[in-house]
């Protein structure tokens, strides 16, 4: 009896779960509030006109360009210096940019360029769940928001 109860408690235990419920890692941080809170003032110390995504993206358009847009996934090169919160540079390419496809990049670069047309500039703050997580990679501390002065050359 003991065991049949034991058994039925498990599997009313195991049906509660719902479907979309994630088990995450201990390191997993979710740094949405932070992001957040640390973005507005940035862009408030800054005296920025940003928009935000419904993703949670902030970007500015400085100059929109006047060429083509690019969809989600086109190659695009693209010329941008990449810096934290305080300023300190963590990445940039030479005025010539990289070319890539917006497939291969973090989430707030797929979204974050289509906003622009070739020849467009601006600024994109990338939150963290947009960028690399909470999770430290290649010298940028997780949970990290990431900015980023871009200029979109060239579709290809």
């Amino acid at each position: 009896m003991k065991t049949y109860l034991y058994a039925l408690f498990i599997i009313l235990f195991i049906s509660c779960i719902d479907s979309n419920d994630e088990i995450t890692d201990d390191n997993d941080i979710d740094y949405t509030v932070q992001n957040e809170e640390d973005i507005l003032k940035y862009i408030n110390e800054n005296n920025l006109d940003a928009k935000k995504s419904d993703t949670g993206l902030y970007y500015v358009i400085e100059n929109e360009g006047t060429g083509n847009r690019p969809t989600v996934s086109s190659d695009v090169t693209v010329a941008y210096k990449g810096y934290f919160l305080n300023g300190n540079t963590f990445d940039e390419s030479d005025s010539n940019g990289i070319t890539f496809n917006l497939q291969q990049v973090i989430a707030g670069w797929t979204e974050g360029i289509t906003y622009f047309k070739e020849g467009g500039n601006g600024i994109l703050l990338v939150p963290s769940k947009l960028g690399y997580g909470s999770s430290d990679f290649r010298g940028i501390p997780g949970g990290s928001v990431l900015v980023f002065d871009v200029k979109l050359l060239e579709i290809k």
